[in-house]
């Protein structure tokens, strides 16, 4: 169906006062699965963020969490891809997105940007909107206009479990999502989150 992927981006904000905000939570993603793959992020200047060259079952994958500020996230990622010549339908942005409840999780291709500025930026580095999402719903605060400050608060506790959990289940198919069986992934999370 694809290529299999290559990069795998966990968007957020840089800093110890942005770490457990909700806008981080495609960051915290991509730190479980290092912490689970005991792979080790480092700091890489010419990537401008925290990457690693890793195997994933049996794939060779790149991983990046950026360290410029959310709206900035497509100089980060363009930088590793053109690097190692990664095509954008290789590669996973692991997102928040306001537009699904708490622990709501989707995969998907293609699309816009929902209002989201890292994926605005990413598409606009990228020239393309032909890329995998992995959006992790963070809830909506009920008015466009709190938007700003919700998503740069910390969740409450019910909504801190439910995207917990949703990030477990989604790196249960980490080997589909590694080799491109995606249609499966895809199924499975929108029945998890149903």
């Amino acid at each position: 169906m694809t290529a299999n992927l290559r990069l795998i981006v966990g968007l957020g904000n840089p800093g110890k006062e942005y770490a457990a905000t909700r806008h981080n939570v495609g960051a915290w993603w991509l730190q479980r699965l290092c912490a689970e793959q005991n792979i080790e992020l480092q700091n890489t200047i010419k990537f401008q963020g925290a990457s690693a060259k890793a195997t994933i079952c049996d794939a060779l994958v790149y991983c990046l969490i950026p360290y410029t500020y959310m709206n900035l996230s497509g100089k980060a990622v363009a930088s590793i891809a053109n690097y190692y010549n990664i095509l954008p339908n290789s590669i996973l942005i692991v997102h928040d997105d306001l537009d699904l409840p708490a622990g709501a999780i989707r995969l998907k291709i293609d699309g816009g940007h929902g209002g989201h500025n890292g994926l605005r930026d990413i598409i606009g580095a990228l020239q393309t909107k032909n890329f995998y999402r992995l959006r992790i719903g963070i809830g909506h605060p009920g008015n466009k206009d709190l938007v700003s400050d919700y998503v740069l608060q910390m969740p409450n506790k019910s909504d801190k479990l439910a995207i917990n959990a949703a990030i477990e289940e989604s790196l249960l198919e980490l080997p589909s999502i590694i080799n491109g069986n995606l249609e499966k992934v895809m199924d499975h999370l929108h029945k998890f989150s149903a």
